[in-house]
């Protein structure tokens, strides 16, 4: 069978995989779905429809719009003393759909529920899927914590797809800003010293993050885009915008470090004469908290699979990627391991990465994830006594 445990353990992962594979075609027709009609951060509005739908055919009692959140769901089964969360992302993002696999990891954590589901009397458990919206820089997570979700939970579970596996989420805390400056229009050419460059603000502010890189420690990010500034080259651009992430190895680091990066953007408007504003899009995102039990049980889980983990290197470093998962690891035991796709050399967040998100290995890697993390759920319910080595 390939499960590790006691015969009873075993028993109840055996019944788990047999639902999960009962369900295969559906799960993944699921995630092609999802992959197809790509929604971005608060606008998954037939994702957040469409992933519930077997849970609720299942016995799942699914509340929509959960907490008010027009895109968050949750489904729940089953009524043991054991809480097990399963998290559904599956926004996609902006020009590259679904370039980071969010539809594999709606389909994978539907497919762990509805393997608990099967075994939740014997384990222990409630069964409980929170559909959440906004992972992509909206901090959907954070603002569900924020209204109450997952309080009282024993383990948080996800699986999130990479080029490779790799079972410890040891993602960056970040800041997420919209930066807006104001200036005033003029002829570019007759009046040019009426005017008040707004696109210029913006350079001398990425002139001077340059120059900050070098004062920062070597694990801090800063990175951003313009996403507008001006509209005609013979007028004085009166407004700019744009998107810029801090990141740090933890909130307290991301804390020191972002008032040093926003006082470069203080230079934009001090050099221009500029207005500035700067609204955060999100509250930051935490480092994790890694549920060391949990993540045991899942590696063991996953490499009685067949699954292989990744050593240390650039394949494998998707798992620094930032997460408002790692807030939820702060208030309860969470485990957020990393399921390769076999996609190198293509990486998350390209069109190349996307089109592995469906497919032969998309799908090995989906259903295998979400039997691992089935299996996990029954190890926390039911403890193994004799773990596999990691």
């Amino acid at each position: 069978m390939g499960t590790n445990g006691n015969s009873a353990t075993g028993t109840m992962k055996e019944a788990a995989r047999h639902a999960v594979d009962r369900h295969a075609e559906q799960l993944i027709g699921l995630s092609e779905r999802l992959h197809a009609d790509p929604e971005t951060a608060w606008e998954e509005h037939r994702a957040a429809a469409a992933v519930p739908e077997l849970l609720d055919r299942a016995g799942f009692d699914v509340t929509p719009s959960y907490l008010g959140l027009n895109t968050a769901f949750l489904a729940r089964f089953g009524s043991g003393p054991v809480r097990i969360a399963l998290c559904a992302e599956y926004d996609a993002l902006p020009g590259l759909g679904h370039a980071c696999g969010h539809n594999l990891i709606a389909a994978s954590a539907v497919g762990a529920a509805l393997g608990l589901a099967a075994v939740a009397d014997d384990a222990g458990l409630t069964v409980e899927v929170y559909g959440t919206p906004a992972e992509e820089g909206g901090g959907g997570k954070i603002e569900m914590l924020d209204r109450g979700a997952f309080t009282g939970v024993d383990l948080a579970m996800m699986v999130h797809p990479a080029p490779v596996d790799v079972a410890e989420a040891r993602p960056f805390a970040v800041s997420h800003s919209k930066v807006s400056y104001t200036g005033k229009s003029a002829h570019a050419a007759a009046y040019p010293e009426a005017g008040i460059n707004a696109a210029d603000a913006f350079t001398v502010a990425q002139v001077a993050i340059g120059l900050l890189r070098q004062q920062l420690p070597g694990s801090a990010r800063v990175h951003g885009v313009v996403t507008h500034a001006g509209d005609a080259p013979n007028a004085i651009p009166e407004r700019s915008s744009g998107r810029w992430y801090v990141r740090a190895e933890t909130l307290a680091e991301l804390a020191d470090l972002e008032p040093r990066v926003m006082r470069a953007f203080e230079a934009g408007a001090l050099a221009t004469g500029c207005d500035l504003v700067i609204e955060p899009e999100s509250k930051p995102y935490a480092e994790f908290r890694t549920d060391e039990t949990a993540l045991a049980h899942y590696r063991a889980n996953a490499v009685a699979l067949g699954r292989e983990f990744a050593p240390p290197g650039q394949a494998a470093r998707m798992n620094r990627a930032s997460t408002d998962m790692g807030n939820v690891s702060q208030v309860v035991s969470a485990i957020h391991p990393y399921i390769g796709i076999g996609s190198l050399p293509a990486t998350n967040h390209q069109h190349e990465f996307a089109a592995f998100c469906v497919g032969g290995t998309a799908e090995r890697a989906l259903l295998d994830g979400a039997v691992a993390l089935a299996w996990t759920g029954v190890d926390r319910g039911a403890p193994t006594t004799d773990l596999l080595s990691p």
